[in-house]
């Protein structure tokens, strides 16, 4: 598993890389000024910085006892970031309603489009993070030697 400084340092990247490369992307896609869509980017960073915090937590913990190791394949690592975007719809689509002062069903269709960048952003940044940074206890397997031991650990 993670340490909590690792978790922190993979978080608070993730929003800060995501928030770089949505704010010009929303303002551009959606006909709003850069300063709504950074705020409302902002805003949502810091709410889902606490869920991507408390989420993988709780994904690891739910790896580790389905399956007994944290090595994500594509379709987990696709699931992940999806039950992770599904999260934060539940969240986001009234406060986005009431701040552009759009329909709910207006704000569904931004959201959709907003979740479907952060989704395949999440995939890409989640596993460029897990090459970059590998999870400690998979480094240390990788290391070790092949024998029925540690077999038992892959």
């Amino acid at each position: 598993m993670r340490k909590t400084w690792d978790r922190i340092r993979h978080a608070v990247g993730f929003e800060v890389v995501g928030l770089l490369i949505f704010a010009p992307l929303a303002s551009w896609a959606f006909g709003y000024e850069l300063h709504q869509m950074g705020l409302i980017g902002a805003v949502a960073s810091l709410i889902a910085t606490g869920w991507n915090y408390l989420y993988n937590v709780l994904f690891d913990k739910g790896m580790l006892r389905f399956t007994g190791q944290l090595r994500k394949s594509v379709p987990v690592r696709m699931l992940h970031a999806l039950l992770f975007e599904l999260g934060l719809l539940v969240v986001f689509l009234p406060s986005l309603a009431w701040y552009l002062d759009i329909s709910l069903v207006d704000a569904l269709i931004m959201d959709i489009a907003v979740a479907g960048f952060y989704m395949v952003y999440a995939l890409v940044y989640n596993w460029l993070y897990d090459i970059v940074f590998p999870v400690p206890s998979l480094k240390a397997q990788s290391a070790a030697p092949a024998n029925p031991e540690n077999a038992a650990l892959s």
